[in-house]
């Protein structure tokens, strides 16, 4: 994409003043007004405008009036600046890899941020590995607009990796950040946003700090888990740890809820006692009696009995459980995963593993994209609906939700993944909000659809929160999709009064992110 973006660039240089001239006037503020060094840096062509204009949901569609292509960070403050200067400030939606999905890296009539334009800043050193020698002291400096695939490469080859990752790599550090970051490694290290030392942060008032724990600690804190609404992320220092070499990956498979969860929470609690005996990743997801039924992980000669499992009860629940090692500890490998699994009431001989490197355990959803991508299903419909569900009543979501809505509708396309997290691990300094419980889930439902069918899952989301609200199960959103200032309230309950506060403070005329649609 940022190709597209450095070409529309070239395209529309000669042109801009004219564009500038004939547009301006109909617009709520004035590109005459903005110095030259600026105004060279705005991009109106309509083709960048379109590709800004939408996001991986495919659901959002709102046209920024110019695309800003920063060649420094200072470039970022100029622009906030210029905004601030104004009589009717525009707003700013700073974009990275646009993974969202309800048009939350859009603005309209604003201006969007091209992030992966300060690659070429960075000049090749967007990332930096630091280490003297030992793992605990080791950390990596990171561009804000850097994907996590390449933190991932340019940390191992110093036989380092972050500790705490998402599902998916081809992501932005400073969008993760920027929510919170969550995987099956979020039980032993928190979110993403938990292993971040430092941060340098261009506020909404055009400020560049630098803030950490010790310093600046309410930008630091108001940040990480902040949707984007008091600075734009520039640089994250990431705490780093040893790196595995490969992965036991195994898949339980379940017919009984209770067992299934009751399982997933024991295997969390192991965390902090006995390394040996923890796992190090844990996630679940389902698998429904609907088409297509994905067998692709599990041996040919299993999958006709899998498939008989599925049709039997409906939903069959999956535990998903990953054991690193490396040559110092691949001696004692089986034997750890083995004295893991014992005692699980998973369904007898329904116990499946594989063995792959870390990388590619790590990176496994990148083919999935590129088969998508082969076959014309990445760039649709994505009308995704992320929950964090008190561990309380996660047997009554079941109950309400996989089997009351889910598996009854019988529309459910794309996957449903479930699996517990411990609240310890979060820091409730921070912007992001979780329920308040030891123990919450994370349950996702990541539906994929044709253009004319997204509406058929959107009513399905609402029944899905419709029940939880009438049920009295005080969920929180992740990657939230609120409407009102009433649901924002709510989302936030007791962080409402802070984030207002540091809104007035760090962005007080409101105008970075605003496709989150929490002050606009």
């Amino acid at each position: 994409m940022a190709s597209y973006f450095r070409f529309s660039k070239a395209l529309v240089m000669l042109g801009l003043t004219f564009i500038v001239f004939t547009q301006a006037r109909s617009q709520p503020w004035s590109l005459l007004q903005a110095p030259r060094d600026l105004a060279l840096k705005l991009i109106r062509d309509p083709v960048t405008l379109s590709l800004a204009s939408t996001d991986f949901g495919h659901i959002v569609h709102d046209n920024p009036f110019a695309i800003y292509a920063p060649s420094s960070i200072s470039d970022i403050s100029l622009l906030i600046n210029f905004s601030n200067s104004l009589p009717i400030p525009f707003t700013i939606a700073p974009r990275g890899q646009a993974h969202s999905v309800n048009g939350q890296a859009m603005t309209s009539d604003g201006v969007v941020v091209n992030m992966t334009e300060l690659n070429a800043f960075r000049n090749g050193a967007g990332i930096v590995v630091v280490s003297d020698g030992t793992a605990s002291a080791s950390y990596a400096d990171v561009g804000g607009e850097q994907i996590w695939i390449d933190v991932l490469h340019a940390t191992l080859k110093s036989g380092l990796t972050p500790l705490s990752w998402t599902d998916y790599l081809f992501l932005s550090v400073g969008g993760t950040l920027s929510n919170a970051g969550i995987s099956g490694q979020t039980f032993r290290f928190g979110p993403q946003i938990s292993n971040v030392h430092e941060l340098d942060v261009v506020t909404g008032k055009g400020d560049l700090v630098t803030c950490s724990a010790e310093k600046n600690s309410e930008l630091f804190y108001a940040v990480l888990g902040g949707l984007g609404q008091f600075g734009i992320i520039t640089r994250a220092r990431i705490a780093l740890g040893p790196a595995p070499t490969r992965v036991k990956w195994v898949r339980l498979l379940y017919n009984d809820f209770s067992a299934f969860s009751g399982d997933q929470e024991h295997l969390i609690s192991l965390n902090g006692r006995n390394e040996s005996n923890a796992a190090d990743y844990i996630e679940g997801f389902l698998m429904l009696n609907q088409p297509p039924l994905d067998l692709s992980f599990f041996p040919a000669p299993d999958q006709p009995r899998i498939t008989s499992l599925v049709t039997q009860y409906g939903i069959i629940y999956v535990i998903e459980l990953v054991k690193y090692y490396d040559n110092s500890t691949q001696e004692h490998v089986d034997e750890d995963v083995a004295l893991l699994v014992e005692g699980l009431k998973f369904v007898p001989t329904f116990m499946f593993e594989k063995d792959v490197s870390y990388e590619e355990f790590l990176n496994r959803v990148h083919a999935d994209e590129l088969f998508l991508r082969s076959q014309g299903l990445w760039d649709i419909p994505h009308p995704w609906l992320n929950l964090f569900v008190p561990g309380s009543r996660i047997s009554d979501f079941d109950i309400g939700v996989f089997k009351g809505i889910i598996l009854t509708q019988n529309i459910t396309a794309g996957l449903v993944i479930v699996y517990p997290m411990n609240r310890s691990k979060w820091n409730d300094k921070m912007s992001a909000v979780t329920p308040n419980e030891d123990v919450f889930y994370i349950v996702s439902f990541l539906h994929s659809s044709g253009f004319d069918k997204v509406e058929e899952f959107q009513v399905q989301n609402q029944q899905i929160l419709g029940f939880c609200e009438d049920s009295g199960i005080g969920i929180k959103q992740y990657l939230p999709q609120n409407k009102t200032r009433k649901e924002w309230m709510e989302q936030f309950g007791s962080k409402w009064k802070i984030f207002q506060q540091r809104k007035d403070q760090f962005d007080p005329n409101r105008i970075l992110s605003p496709g989150q649609g929490i002050f606009n």
